[in-house]
């Protein structure tokens, strides 16, 4: 029997606070690593490392199987209760630099599918993440809508949701080259889904020629 191999992806998790973008790194890593829950003020203050377990049954390469391993980097909200921008930033280069030494594969920009997005929150967001990933930020972010199942609810498939979707939304998903996903809050930690998901980071990342974006920290 061929030898598995291993590939490891290392990917970023951005957004506001209660977009459920821990909840988000959580549903990829097939666990509960990251701090979830509802609360007034932002969650999460630090930086936080997460690593699935070797994963099968996602990925071949020249007809032989891949075992995946997926390592995450939740982060704070921006905007944070208790945190400047300056602060926020400084600790996600930090937190990269020491654990994605190799690089950074994908950042995931979580929003909410069933909030609108305003322009103004959507600029101040935008700004956030081309001062901390630089100019080819477009390269390496993926949008992740969270809360599908509410979308759902509403009778929105996901095209019919994007077609419905704010020219905000429309514009965000087009400078990003269309990468995005929907997440189902009640459904994604099942097996099956999170297999989908991660194909399609996967395709994302096969699709920027397997880049990585190395981020430095200088203080």
């Amino acid at each position: 029997m061929a030898e598995t191999s291993d590939m490891t992806i290392n990917l970023l998790m951005l957004g506001r606070t209660q977009t459920g973008k821990s909840a988000a790194g959580n549903t990829l890593l097939g666990s509960y690593d990251f701090k979830s829950h509802l609360s007034p003020s932002s969650v999460t203050t630090c930086c936080s490392l997460g690593r699935s377990s070797r994963i099968l049954g996602i990925i071949r390469r020249n007809g032989c199987e891949v075992a995946l391993r997926v390592q995450i980097l939740d982060t704070p909200s921006y905007p944070h209760s208790s945190l400047s921008k300056e602060q926020v930033q400084d600790e996600v280069r930090r937190a990269v630099a020491q654990q994605f030494r190799e690089g950074l594969h994908l950042a995931l920009l979580v929003l909410r599918a069933d909030l609108p997005l305003c322009p103004d929150d959507n600029d101040q967001t935008t700004q956030f993440i081309q001062e901390l990933l630089g100019p080819t930020w477009k390269d390496f972010t993926v949008v992740v809508l969270t809360h599908g199942d509410k979308a759902e609810e509403a009778g929105f498939s996901d095209d019919t949701y994007l077609h419905s979707a704010s020219s905000t939304v429309l514009s965000l998903l087009s400078s990003v080259q269309l990468k995005y996903i929907f997440l189902d809050n009640q459904k994604s930690i099942i097996k099956e889904e999170r297999a989908t998901i991660l194909r399609k980071l996967l395709d994302f990342i096969r699709k920027n020629d397997y880049q990585r974006l190395l981020l430095k920290h200088t203080k």
